[in-house]
């Protein structure tokens, strides 16, 4: 097993692509988590009203803002999975060229899952942004109507 500089660096080629992925990944990791701690101070905000004195608007919000967090929390275990595949491939990728182990189709499999859990994930953010969306766009159009 002698391993030249060349056949390392050539590994390290390889392997960049997939580390661009990583680090889109976390960026999006990151806008999650944010999300998601938005919604949770959102919603201390509405149990502490809603302790105070009972309303139906409150509840509403909060039913829309549990949804919303389970999304996000799919959404960042999606990403997450997906980060660890990633991490996978580019381990396997030296592990492969470095043992000369037939690596191929594992790499090519994590790769694939990985990216069904890129795609996983930005189906549920794009769905808890649309629920964000309308909810906002109701509570608009709630306030116009409202008697001032």
């Amino acid at each position: 097993m002698n391993i030249q500089i060349s056949d390392i660096g050539h590994v390290i080629q390889l392997a960049i692509a997939p580390v661009f992925l990583l680090t889109g990944v976390a960026t999006k990791l990151t806008v999650l988590t944010n999300r998601l701690a938005r919604i949770i101070d959102r919603t201390r905000v509405l149990e502490d009203r809603l302790k105070v004195s009972p309303n139906a608007e409150f509840s509403a919000e909060l039913e829309t803002l549990y949804t919303r967090s389970h999304l996000v929390n799919t959404a960042i275990a999606s990403s997450t999975a997906c980060g660890l595949l990633v991490c996978l491939v580019i381990a396997m990728l030296f592990l492969g060229d470095t043992t000369n182990l037939p690596l191929d189709q594992y790499i090519a499999g994590l790769f694939v899952f990985a990216m069904i859990g890129l795609i996983s994930s930005f189906v549920y953010f794009l769905r808890e942004v649309f629920i964000a969306s309308r909810f906002m766009r109701m509570q608009h159009l709630l306030s116009l109507q409202q008697p001032r």
